[in-house]
């Protein structure tokens, strides 16, 4: 197995919403999303001196939401910036569901990105909202780090995982995945579909590795 050393200067570990409502039991939950958490937090406390995380924070009325389209029968609506997927209502602003995990070693992060602020645009990625025009701010921020290779983890890992490595990539940061501290909303089972995404990601130029591959 490959090692990677970890450049304390220029690496960086993203934390991608890890909150109540993504995890078992939350309005939107990932099967077996809690399980990452104490690889994430060991990554934060022993290998890493840089980490940010990011968090859903929507309005109520946000447009994301399926009950907020009462009369629409699909689970795609399309707005001026493309299709846009209809999802169940979750992480609304200050509400616990939208809170970051309790267990998650939050005293770690110099940055948290909240996205999805905006009622009438999604957020996937931690760089950019759907529109791919509203900036979050992160890449500045990253820019004045001087940081040069970014380590994913969180939730989802098929949704707003996928949108940040491919953002970090168009930006011109070296990408990792860290399998073992992601999980997908597609359900462990379906294999085909998770091995397709991440087939993507990797052709697209991200890389992905195990917790233990990387070295202090």
């Amino acid at each position: 197995m490959t090692k990677l050393h970890i450049n304390q200067q220029t690496d960086i570990l993203a934390v991608i919403d890890v909150q109540n409502d993504f995890l078992p039991g939350g309005l939107l939950g990932v099967e077996n999303g809690d399980q990452i958490i104490p690889v994430i937090n060991n990554l934060l406390s022993s290998k890493f001196h840089r980490a940010f995380a990011t968090q859903d924070w929507h309005p109520q009325d946000h447009i994301s939401f399926k009950c907020n389209h009462p009369n629409h029968s699909n689970n795609k609506i399309i707005l001026p910036y493309g299709k846009q997927r209809l999802w169940p209502t979750h992480a609304v602003q200050n509400t616990n569901g939208a809170a970051l995990a309790p267990s998650l070693h939050q005293q770690y992060f110099q940055l948290i990105i909240r996205k999805g602020m905006h009622k009438n645009i999604d957020s996937y990625s931690a760089f950019y909202e759907n529109d791919k025009k509203t900036s979050t701010g992160l890449m500045g921020w990253l820019q004045n780090l001087g940081i040069t290779r970014i380590f994913l983890t969180g939730l989802a890992e098929d949704v707003c995982v996928a949108y940040s490595a491919k953002d970090a990539i168009k930006a011109g940061l070296k990408t990792f995945i860290i399998s073992d501290a992601t999980k997908p909303v597609a359900s462990e089972c379906e294999q085909t579909l998770n091995n397709d995404f991440r087939r993507d990601l990797v052709s697209f130029g991200a890389t992905y590795l195990n917790s233990h591959q990387l070295l202090y």
